[in-house]
C-alpha cells in the first residue's frame, strides 16, 4: 500500500463517561446500578460511548490508508513526544483540543466532532467523514490554518505553564488569595479569589461570564451590554491577553484599582505569592494541571512564545 507520507499522524482519544465510571464501579451492571438508582439514564452513557467509539475506529481505519497512525490516550499526552511533523488529529470536545493544543509546538492539529448533536464544537470544524479529505487537502496545501496565541506563566524558579483558554492564578481552596500584582509602572497588594487571564481563544468563555457578571452587578437596570457570543470576545490570534481579578477586597492595605486590563508584548504582568501554603496556577479549568505558588513565588505573565494551530 503506497502511504500518502511517512510522518506520523497522531490519533488523540479520551475516555467516555462510561469507561470513567466503569473504572470507578468496576463493571458494567454496577455502573448502571449507581447511575439508575440516583434517576439518571444510562443508556444515554451507553449511547454517548458506542458513538464515540464508532466514530475512533472509522477515523483510524481512514488514517490508515493514508500514512503511519498513533493512537494515544488523552492521559498519555503530557509524556508523549511529538514528532515535528507529525499532523495531530483530535476526536472529542472543545476542551480536548484546547488541552492538547498546549503540548504541541506548531504542528497542524485536526479537530474532529464525534457528535455533532451532542456538542456544538467551536473548535470542532469536521466530522469523521471529512478526514481523508483534510488530509489530503492539508498535504497539498490546501487547507488553511487558524492561528491561536497562547498565555505563558514563567515562575521565579524556571518553572512554566502555558494555557489556550486561560490561566488562573490564586488559592487552591475556597478562601482568599494574597498577592502582589504589578503592570507597568503600576504595582497593588490584593486579597481576592485569584486572577483570571484570559487568550483570545478563551475570552468568550470564563473571561466572559465575568464580565458579563460585573456588569450586571454594577447596572441599574441589571442588563449587561457584554455578549458571551464570539464577537463579545478578541481575535484568537490577537498579540493580546487580558486579565481580571475575581471578587478584589479593599481594605486599608489591600487595593482595588489594577483588577481588569490587558497583556501585550511590551506590558507584561508580574504577580508576586504572598500565600503560605495552596496557592496554585493551573491552566484551561484542569485543576490537576498545577504547578504550586506559594510566598516568595514571581509569576510573570506573557504571551507564549509558541502558538497553536487549528485547520480550518
Amino acid at each position: 500500500m503506497k502511504r500518502l507520507t511517512e510522518n506520523k499522524l497522531v490519533l488523540i482519544t479520551r475516555r467516555t463517561r462510561l469507561d470513567d465510571i466503569i473504572v470507578q464501579f468496576n463493571t458494567l451492571e454496577q455502573a448502571k446500578f449507581y447511575i439508575e438508582n440516583l434517576g439518571g439514564d444510562f443508556s444515554d452513557y451507553q449511547k454517548e460511548d458506542h458513538n464515540y467509539k464508532k466514530v475512533i475506529s472509522h477515523v483510524e481505519s481512514e488514517l490508515n490508508h493514508l500514512g503511519k497512525v498513533q493512537v494515544v490516550e488523552r492521559s498519555y499526552v503530557p509524556n508523549f513526544i511529538f514528532g515535528k511533523d507529525d499532523i495531530i488529529v483530535v476526536v472529542g470536545q472543545d476542551g480536548l483540543v484546547a488541552n492538547i493544543l498546549k503540548y504541541l509546538d506548531g504542528q497542524a492539529v485536526v479537530a474532529i466532532n464525534p457528535d455533532p448533536v451532542r456538542w456544538d464544537g467551536k473548535l470542532l470544524p469536521f466530522r469523521c467523514t471529512d478526514i481523508d479529505k483534510i488530509i489530503r487537502d492539508l498535504y497539498m496545501g490546501k487547507r488553511d490554518l487558524k492561528e491561536i496565541t497562547f498565555a505563558k506563566a514563567e515562575l521565579n524558579n524556571n518553572q512554566v505553564i502555558y494555557g489556550v483558554n486561560d490561566l488562573f492564578i490564586g488559592p487552591k481552596t475556597h478562601v482568599s488569595a494574597s498577592y502582589i500584582i504589578e503592570i507597568g509602572s503600576k504595582k497593588e497588594q490584593h486579597s481576592s479569589s485569584g486572577v483570571i487571564i484570559s487568550t483570545g481563544l478563551g475570552s468568550t468563555g470564563w473571561l466572559s461570564s465575568l464580565l458579563a457578571g460585573a456588569k450586571a452587578i454594577v447596572s441599574n437596570d441589571n442588563k449587561s451590554n457584554f455578549t458571551v457570543s464570539k464577537e463579545g470576545g478578541f481575535k484568537w490570534n490577537a498579540d493580546l491577553l487580558s486579565y481580571v481579578v475575581r471578587e478584589p477586597f479593599p481594605s486599608g492595605i489591600t487595593g482595588t484599582e489594577l483588577v481588569f486590563g490587558e497583556i501585550s508584548n511590551n506590558n507584561n504582568l508580574v504577580i508576586t505569592s504572598l500565600m503560605a501554603q495552596n496557592g496554585v496556577i493551573f491552566s484551561d479549568g484542569v485543576e490537576s494541571d498545577f504547578i504550586e505558588f506559594n510566598s516568595g513565588t514571581k509569576a510573570t505573565i506573557s504571551i507564549a512564545e509558541k502558538r497553536g494551530y487549528l485547520v480550518v
